[in-house]
């Protein structure tokens, strides 16, 4: 070994050794980021692959303060600077828009496919709750981000779409009637869109556009650029209409509970013996995780998880109801705050007799899907600043003492999974990834709170959402809320991993950590051309790949031969190779106990030369089977960390 080799060596065993957050983990870790970019890790520099010079090149350089004579994407994309947009993630196309926004000094990360990079920008708003935008260009570009518009909106994410657009002066001829309706395509999937054809108007829409993604109940927002708008020239304002700055053209006030409706409120919590609360998207967004908590442990109410991201309410607390499913059927009174996509009835564990409060800022949704016993019109901030200011201290003790024995219940179950797993010793069982997984990010050497989560994958989450746990706000990105599209997690895990190498919103303590992205060789397939963009950007995730030679659908054609091969992949792909060939590291883990090792030199990899890595952990098939390989699928519970779509 020589002596740079022996450095690297020591370098990465000190990071996973001492393991720090914050401020230290910052610094330790741009340093090994620094190291590393002076020249390629010795893997990369033996294929030849390479990072271009222009990406440490465009880091480095400063963003344009646009004072005019502007353009008419330049107008726009001063409005998003304005505004706080953090990230644009996009592929070529739709460049005037693009280039304006990235010369801005916006963060902008290119892609491989619109679609992978449209989940990304939903991603990140998911993980930091800040602002971001996906780009397309007209026609192939925008089709790709269709899924994850749909994605986006299911999850009620504030994404902003932008799209270019044919020429005004091209409608209806053949050059561009296939291209110009993008709006009706986008119909049913958001929550406002416009096709811009004054250009005077640019700026007036773009404020638009952010009166609807900081306000109530998030959903995407479309606008689609006609090329005579983003190229328009203004020489000065009195060339615009509407050219105000952001707090002429939208408000941060937001809705009130009435005194009335929290007297009721309290009127029915005072008289429950088995309360619970749900937190969801609302509270994120809101962040109104302090006053939850002061509500929470005023009143003593469990507190269970919903929703498109997780860590609004930690799971270190004993009133954490999350990996307590068999308790859930036992609460009398539900308190839904923030659960913009509601359940229909059944679909929650919680049983017939409960009765429901539901707080939301959107008046006309309340009643839809369940019927509910109170509903509250307010922001979520503001709703449960008044509860925990007005609640009495209460205690519920034979109730906490059911949650307690839940969980443990729920943990020795678990544990017996995990054993069964380990007895599996030719393949590797998705329950020995999910607790060693467990046990590396919450108790080994790495802060619990550290570690952010893209989790997706289909069979392999039924097993490994029962052990992922979240500390803080935005730790976990939950990949398959609504279940809105099939293979997005490694474009999700770009966006997760962008927010936090920028420290932006919620991640700033965690700023230049190594995510984790779970997901299974179905879905890897769709976007695993993204590993060239983690590598590019020097994106460190880990990726986790559940390899079982097939769809999780198999079991259903297993007595029909020959439906099977609609189900069937060829067996033992090496995915890792994959990762090799697109610039990242790859660990092939063919047995149970060799995961646990092939995970902290991934992780290390990941943190100290700031590549992607993917773990291609071999599984069967079978082992969805419950006759043969107990316990096979597993089942869902929702919410909580068993749930899948909510």
């Amino acid at each position: 070994m020589n002596g740079r080799d022996m450095q690297r060596s020591v370098s990465r065993r000190k990071f996973l050794k001492e393991t720090v957050t914050g401020a230290a983990a910052t610094a330790a870790i741009a340093h090994a980021g620094s190291a590393a970019g002076q020249a390629p890790p010795a893997g990369v520099a033996a294929s030849g692959i390479k990072i271009p010079a222009e990406f440490s090149a465009a880091t480095a350089a400063r963003g344009r303060d646009y004072t005019f004579p502007m353009t008419g994407a330049e107008v726009f994309a001063k409005a998003c600077k304005d505004e706080g947009v953090a990230a644009l993630f996009c592929c070529p196309g739709n460049y005037t828009v693009t280039h304006a926004l990235a010369a801005a000094g916006i963060a902008a990360y290119g892609g491989r496919h619109e679609g992978s990079m449209a989940h990304a920008a939903d991603a990140f708003i998911r993980s930091t709750g800040e602002l971001a935008i996906a780009s397309g260009t007209e026609g192939p570009g925008f089709t790709d981000m269709i899924c994850a518009i749909a994605c986006a909106n299911a999850a009620r994410t504030p994404l902003l779409i932008v799209a270019s657009n044919m020429a005004m002066g091209q409608e209806d001829t053949e050059a561009g009637i296939q291209l110009g309706y993008q709006q009706p395509t986008t119909e049913g999937l958001k929550k406002y869109g416009k096709r811009l054809i004054n250009p005077r108007r640019v700026h007036e829409y773009a404020g638009y556009a952010f009166r609807q993604l900081r306000s109530g109940v998030p959903k995407p927002v479309h606008l689609d650029f006609p090329s005579e708008v983003a190229s328009a020239r203004f020489k000065d304002a009195s060339e615009l209409e509407f050219f105000h700055e952001k707090a002429l053209y939208r408000t941060d006030s937001r809705p009130a509970p009435s005194s009335k409706d929290i007297a009721r409120a309290l009127d029915m919590i005072k008289t429950a013996q088995r309360p619970m609360i749900v937190s969801s998207n609302g509270v994120f967004y809101r962040k109104a995780w302090e006053p939850l908590k002061r509500f929470a442990e005023k009143a003593q109410i469990p507190v269970v998880e919903s929703g498109a991201m997780k860590g609004q309410f930690s799971d270190a607390s004993p009133l954490s109801a999350n990996a307590a499913p068999a308790a859930l059927a036992s609460a009398d009174l539900v308190i839904f705050v923030g659960q913009h996509c509601m359940p229909t009835v059944g679909e929650f564990a919680f049983g017939p007799d409960a009765r429901f409060i539901r707080i939301d800022q959107q008046h006309e949704d309340i009643g839809r899907n369940m019927p509910i016993d109170l509903g509250i019109v307010s922001c979520e901030l503001a709703a449960l600043e008044a509860l925990a200011d007005l609640t009495p201290k209460m205690t519920h003790v034979p109730w906490l003492a059911e949650i307690a024995s839940a969980r443990k219940r729920f943990e020795d179950q678990n544990l017996e999974y995990y054993k069964t797993g380990m007895s599996y010793t030719d393949a590797v069982h998705p329950s020995v990834i999910a607790k060693e997984l467990g046990d590396f990010l919450y108790r080994g050497k790495l802060p619990k709170e550290q570690t952010t989560i893209a989790s997706g994958g289909f069979g392999i989450a039924r097993y490994v959402r029962r052990e992922l746990r979240s500390f803080r706000p935005g730790q976990i990105m939950n990949g398959a809320y609504q279940y809105g599209a099939i293979g997005p997690d490694v474009g999700y895990a770009v966006g997760v991993a962008a927010g936090v190498q920028m420290g932006a919103g919620v991640q700033a303590a965690y700023k230049g950590a190594p995510i984790v992205c779970v997901t299974g060789d179905a879905g890897f397939g769709y976007t695993a051309m993204e590993i060239d963009t983690m590598a590019k950007h020097r994106l460190p995730v880990v990726v986790i790949v559940y390899n079982n030679n097939a769809w999780g659908t198999w079991v259903q054609a297993a007595e029909q031969p020959l439906a099977l091969p609609i189900h069937l992949f060829q067996e033992n792909l090496r995915y890792d190779k994959l990762a090799e060939a697109l610039g990242g590291h790859g660990e092939y883990v063919t047995a149970p106990a060799q995961f646990r090792p092939a995970l902290e030199r991934a992780y290390d990899v990941a943190a100290n030369e700031r590549r992607p890595v993917v773990i291609n952990c071999q599984g069967k098939k079978e082992f969805w089977d419950r006759t043969k390989f107990p316990p096979g699928s597993l089942g869902k519970i929702e919410p909580g960390c068993m749930s899948y779509y909510h």
